[in-house]
């Protein structure tokens, strides 16, 4: 489950190079990882591994505690970005998270250098401890934080869920409500009943031993997946986009290569293969526009403007006749750097390139 949350949070540290940092990005990732580094810490070998290397006995548990009420923190952050709102409201109410969870691991690693825990328990330290002076607090702490934010985020995505929300986003909210449901009966109520039965003098350690971890591992999993399907969901969307815009470009780039003052370092196949479409395109744009900005000097700016004059005459607005001229100029330029021009160019002193270069694309590929 740790390795599988890791490659989750791997997958998510993808991003073009021209797309913005988000909080909503960063809080996904980094819930991600927390809930890798939750499982990675509560495993027998690990607790028993970082006992041994410390030499205090049961040193694991506030580690894992304080990675379970760190995860349940970046829950409660990562559905406040999700949900959205005024920019003031959402740093607020992080910081206000990041207060109480941060109150609540510092109390959970001073109740614990507290207590008197000497005899190793690798499985079973929360019923085991359930009557310890300062361990019982320490227990009930970190349960009574992950059980208020499992209510939290319940509370949200159902009221979230009454609205107009469809597509990805509705199955993610689905997802994470059953995720939240199986972590609460699974594994925080057996868990809390299994402690309260040791209050009482009854044992029943085998809710907290066999049926909590795996609830908890498959629970994990199904929220996981909630939060993250309608990311990666607008993702693929924006990707296939940019596989659209890189294949409608084709015809502009095989106009341009060719051309002596064009770029010839052309990206070869094992250069492009692992990269996203995002990145193709970007790649692919920057070398259309080096390609169009060293065909200025076979620009002739007397086709610009007859170009513009009748587009005018027809009753094109301004802009509309400015890009058309910008075309006819660019695409005048292409033919006089093949040498199929007629007579010198008289190139303009100025030429900015603002045309959309798809459009330009469809306009090369329909003379074509």
């Amino acid at each position: 489950m740790a390795a599988f949350l890791l490659a989750l949070a791997a997958i998510l540290l993808r991003r073009p190079r021209t797309t913005p940092r988000s909080p909503l990005t960063v809080a996904t990732r980094a819930t991600a990882f927390i809930a890798a580094v939750c499982f990675f810490w509560s495993a027998p070998v690990t607790l028993a591994a970082v006992n041994h290397a410390t030499g205090i006995p049961n040193v694991g548990a506030p580690l894992t505690y304080s990675s379970i009420s760190a995860f349940s923190c970046s829950l409660i952050i990562l559905l406040i970005q999700w949900r959205g709102g005024p920019k003031e409201r959402i740093r607020r109410m992080v910081r206000m998270t990041v207060v109480v969870y941060g109150t609540l691991i510092i109390a959970i690693v001073a109740l614990f250098s507290l207590a008197d825990a000497r005899t190793e328990r690798l499985t079973d330290l929360d019923t085991y401890y359930a009557n310890t002076p300062y361990m019982r607090e320490m227990i009930a702490l970190y349960l009574m934080g992950h059980l208020t934010s499992t209510i939290i985020l319940s509370a949200v995505c159902l009221k979230w869920a009454r609205d107009e929300v469809t597509g990805l986003l509705r199955v993610g909210l689905r997802l994470i409500l059953a995720g939240l449901l199986l972590d609460a009966l699974g594994f925080t109520l057996t868990k809390v009943t299994a402690v309260v039965a040791r209050w009482l003098g009854y044992d029943l350690d085998v809710l907290s031993t066999t049926v909590a971890p795996p609830a908890a591992a498959l629970g994990g999993l199904i929220y996981s997946a909630g939060f993250v399907l309608p990311r990666l969901g607008s993702a693929a969307a924006a990707e296939r986009q940019s596989l659209a815009a890189y294949r409608a470009l084709q015809p502009l780039w095989s106009a341009v290569k060719d051309v002596a003052t064009a770029p010839k370092a052309e990206p070869t196949w094992w250069q492009l293969w692992w990269q996203l479409p995002s990145s193709r395109l970007y790649l692919l744009e920057a070398n259309i526009r080096d390609a169009l900005l060293q065909l200025t000097a076979h620009c002739d700016q007397r086709v610009g403007h007859s170009t513009y004059a009748a587009a005018v005459e027809r009753g094109e607005r301004h802009e509309r006749a400015r890009i058309a001229s910008e075309e006819a100029m660019i695409i005048d330029g292409i033919r006089r750097a093949s040498g199929k021009g007629d007579g010198p160019a008289d190139p303009p002193e100025k030429f900015r390139i603002t045309i959309d270069l798809v459009e330009l694309a469809n306009t090369v590929h329909r003379l074509h």
